[in-house]
């Protein structure tokens, strides 16, 4: 079976195993992982036969191919378990998105801050709008960017910012990062709103 731009991707990763080896020769390891050194496939397959096991290609893209003489139920157990450790340790990052209004009192201000500084620890990435309406979206750019910095010091989370504050559809928006390089801030008293 030659691979065409009509093969499958399942086709494509199924282990080829026994006969359906294609190479003339075979760097042969054992059931143990010793190594028998290059082999015709014919002396491989006769290797394996004389044990009692498989003749499982691990490496086709290697010259010569490496193949591997063990039970085919136990590679594939071997293989599942490798891709379940390897999906365990992929970190999926989220942008979380926390919105912050000119007139939010201080202590739901805090609360938010707590929220997005325990995103930050998960490893998410934080995206803070400072929600603007009616009258409020034609304030001077520099008023607002101090009232969202404001917000970004009380943050009890080393962060970095990711996108620098600008304008968005809703008002003004800033993206955040965990910082780990940094020790975490300690948290500071909010400015009583004038």
């Amino acid at each position: 079976m030659g691979f065409t731009k009509y093969t499958t991707q399942a086709e494509k990763e199924r282990v080829r195993m026994n006969d359906g080896i294609r190479a003339k020769e075979v760097r042969t390891l054992g059931p143990e992982g010793e190594n028998y050194g290059i082999l015709p496939i014919d002396e491989a397959l006769a290797k394996a036969r004389e044990m009692g096991f498989d003749l499982i290609e691990i490496s086709p893209n290697a010259n010569p191919p490496v193949a591997k003489i063990t039970d085919y139920g136990k590679f594939k157990y071997e293989q599942k378990k490798k891709d379940k450790e390897v999906k365990s340790k992929a970190r999926v990052t989220e942008t979380k998105e926390a919105q912050v209004k000119i007139g939010t009192s201080d202590n739901d201000m805090r609360i938010k801050a707590s929220k997005i500084a325990a995103w930050l620890r998960e490893g998410h990435r934080v995206k803070i709008d400072l929600f603007l309406w009616g009258r409020y979206k034609y304030m001077e750019f520099e008023f607002l960017k101090e009232r969202l910095e404001r917000f970004l010091a009380i943050i009890p989370e080393s962060y970095k910012i990711a996108d620098e504050i600008k304008k968005s559809p809703k008002g003004l928006s800033v993206a955040l990062e965990r910082d780990s390089s940094k020790k975490a801030p300690k948290p500071e008293k909010a400015q009583s709103a004038e």
